[in-house]
């Protein structure tokens, strides 16, 4: 027989409650908020009073109890340091705390409650109380004050008898015995299982989920917020303060009120743990808390204090209200204004932990900070990159980031990472192949939404901008926008078009606003859109908004599923032109031109690009012209290998790496915004690309290498030629 891991233990209520009150037993005020109802404290009250069993408890001996060091308060509240924590029960002991000291519980949304259950002796009759018990003289309304450490049970029972007002002796003698009784709830017994100190935090959880089957699993995040409350309980109440506060508007002062994100204790906290640790598994973080040692499994009060004191310091500045709030803009700066349209949580607390590491580690630029933050978030929702193995992930970039030495480094790791993935076969079969979905919410449609916010655009058959409909502050009975079937639901059902799969792409939906859906109705958009635009065209350009709205030319006419496929390439197009319009060269409002490089033959395209590039660089830009096409991806990964070499060269050898900087992002940006151009605009590019990339291989002579001015005046030299200069 294996070596059992608990002991059993009884406990009489008041020991639980007095072991509760003195701290011996950590039970947090906000472990999680308080989620019984209070009819259910009625029940679990009345089935003690009939002497029912209702659970045993489960709790954790704590390591070392006796030579440890609380943290933070020390203003008497808590007189011993809990030797037992609760992980099994905390709802129960939760309950009852409230109900005999009169203690109030914080509620979901943090708002604090006290608990009134109502009793009548005289029909052993007990109620949630309300008006009604607080006026009927039979009910005793507040049944704490029966163990209030100032009441008279004598006395009590007296009152109530007397408020019976001349009624049977029997009566009265059974109010009496139905008081000391209840009074006598204090004596009911409590099996508790208390786990050794010696057990890991895995085996406690799954102690926990075999023996409570009903219950909410415990996670990482409970562990660690239930540390704090023993260990540090300043910190922790922060925490839910701070929690409290984005729930509510202010009134005049700073606050955390927002409308991207309302937190919880535990969101709060993964973004400390990474700025404090550089960490995003929570099961490591867990043990270094604990002061135990990773190699060894010996818990220390020195490592332990030390590990605390760095939380304490990262979770500072989480709570900081001008880092958070600065945060928030670069959301907004994304496009993002309402929490509504956030999609990924992890998305949201990982960025914000990477503004925190780029702004106090690696002391990026406000402005340079803000915009690869709103990029990197942006992308991330987009992409969904922490919506599996979200842990996973942001651990591995935590990882490469321990290596980054810089801002530059910082910055070049997220810039990286997107041109990995962005790349033009996510924008023109991945993302489309995406939004083939009739899913209302997924991240794809809440990025397009984005996106024309960033792009400054007007709501369809409106004047009226995206960006001041979607504001989250104005709320009415009816919703300022309404998404509009282009092809209406009776009109594909004429066309036998029925399945609420394929009626509901969300290729199929646009944003209108309300008065104008109803205008539309069920009609054939041959009938109905001609007429909207008529009555708009006085107020927008078409062209512009038939780009914003991903219209086809010719929508009206198209078979459905065809025009599904042709708006879904078009949705992805907007959203790659709201995503690049936050690059820094580019305006807010960019719209990517789509007209060709030029109507010139390509002998007369080559003749002006040579004439803009060095003449010492002539042969090598001829030589690159003249190669097969090769794709964009390709191109990328033989810059970002490059470019990888550099770097590395760059302690050895006095290079200008600003300079190369320049040209390989010169040289990324002309793959992006051109990337679905003609051919001739292709081998402007690729000769250009290959020049920086390759030109030192083949002639290494040509000017001045370390300098790279060479490799910059012919990236330049490109972008004027695709730009029609």
């Amino acid at each position: 027989m294996a070596e059992t891991l608990f002991k059993e233990i009884t406990y009489s209520l008041s020991k639980l409650i007095e072991d509760i009150r003195v701290g011996q037993i950590g039970l947090p005020e906000l472990q999680r908020p308080f989620v019984w109802p209070n009819v259910k404290v009625r029940d679990l009250l009345d089935s003690m009073y009939r002497g029912y069993p209702v659970g045993n408890l489960l709790f954790w001996e704590n390591a070392g109890a006796a030579d440890h060091t609380l943290i933070g308060r020390h203003d008497g509240k808590r007189k011993k340091f809990p030797h037992l924590l609760v992980i099994d029960g905390q709802q129960r002991l939760t309950a009852l705390y409230a109900v005999m000291c009169g203690a109030p519980v914080v509620r979901e949304g943090y708002q604090f409650e006290r608990i009134r259950i109502a009793f009548r002796p005289i029909s052993d009759e007990f109620s949630v109380a309300d008006a009604t018990t607080d006026r009927d003289p039979t009910w005793i309304p507040d049944i704490s004050v029966i163990w209030s450490d100032d009441g008279d049970l004598f006395e009590l029972a007296h009152s109530y008898v007397a408020r019976l007002r001349g009624g049977p002796g029997d009566e009265k003698k059974k109010a009496q015995s139905a008081i000391q009784r209840l009074s006598n709830l204090k004596t009911y017994p409590f099996t508790a299982l208390e786990l050794s100190a010696s057990i890991s935090e895995e085996q406690v959880s799954d102690v926990f989920v075999r023996i409570n089957s009903k219950g909410t699993p415990l996670n990482q995040s409970d562990f660690i917020l239930t540390l704090m409350s023993v260990f540090a309980d300043e910190e922790r109440t922060r925490l839910e303060e701070f929690c409290r506060d984005a729930r509510k508007p202010p009134r005049g002062k700073p606050s955390a009120f927002n409308y991207l994100i309302q937190p919880d204790p535990d969101h709060l906290l993964r973004v400390a743990v990474g700025v404090a640790f550089r960490r995003a598994k929570l099961h490591y973080v867990y043990a270094i808390l604990r002061g135990k040692d990773l190699q060894t499994g010996e818990i220390s009060e020195e490592r332990r204090l030390e590990q605390f004191g760095r939380l304490a310091k990262a979770q500072e500045h989480v709570l900081n209200l001008q880092y958070f709030h600065d945060f928030l803009l670069c959301l907004q700066e994304a496009g993002y204004s309402s929490g509504d349209h956030i999609m990924s949580l992890h998305a949201l607390l990982f960025s914000y932990a990477l503004f925190l590491i780029g702004r106090l580690d690696f002391r990026v630029k406000d402005d340079e900070l803000r915009n690869v933050i709103a990029r990197w978030f942006f992308f991330c929702v987009l992409t969904s990159r922490y919506t599996k193995s979200s842990e996973s992930i942001f651990e591995a970039d935590l990882a490469e980031l321990r290596t980054v030495a810089d801002a530059q480094g910082f910055v070049h790791y997220l810039e990286q990472q997107m041109r990995q993935v962005l790349t033009n076969d996510y924008w023109q079969i991945t993302l489309p192949s995406a939004l083939a979905t009739s899913s209302a919410r997924t991240p794809p449609l809440y990025a397009y939404y984005a996106a024309l916010v960033l792009l400054d655009a007007t709501v369809l058959f409106s004047n009226l901008k995206l960006h001041t409909l979607l504001n989250p502050a104005i709320k009415s009975k009816k919703s300022a926008l309404e998404r509009h079937h282009l092809f209406p639901k009776a009109h594909l059902k004429g066309v036998g078009i029925e399945s609420l799969r394929d009626v509901n792409q969300i290729a199929n939906y646009a944003l209108v606003e309300w008065a104008k859906n109803v205008a539309i109705s069920d009609r054939a958009p041959r009938e109905y859109f001609p007429e909207m635009v008529a009555k708009s065209a006085a107020k927008v350009q078409w062209d512009q908004v038939s780009f914003w709205h991903a219209l086809p030319e010719g929508w009206c006419e198209m078979s459905y599923f065809d025009f599904l496929a042709e708006r879904r390439r078009a949705i992805a197009a907007v959203i790659r032109a709201g995503f690049e319009s936050l690059e820094p060269a580019r305006g807010r409002h960019f719209v990517p031109s789509t007209t060709p490089l030029t109507a010139a033959a390509p002998e007369a395209i080559w003749h002006r690009f040579l004439s803009l590039v060095p003449e010492e660089a002539w042969p090598i830009v001829t030589k690159y012209v003249g190669e097969p096409l090769r794709t964009s991806d390709d191109l990328q990964r033989e810059l970002d290998e490059y470019m990888k070499e550099l770097r590395n060269r760059s302690c050895d050898e006095i290079l200008n790496l600003e300079a190369a900087e320049a040209a390989y992002e010169g040289c990324s940006r002309l793959m992006r915004v051109h990337a679905s151009s003609t051919d001739d605009a292709r081998r402007v590019i690729q000769a250009a690309v290959l020049y920086f990339a390759e030109a030192e291989d083949a002639v290494p002579d040509i000017l001045n290498r370390e300098g790279f001015a060479d490799d910059l005046a012919v990236v330049r030299a490109a972008a004027s030629i695709l730009r029609g200069d």
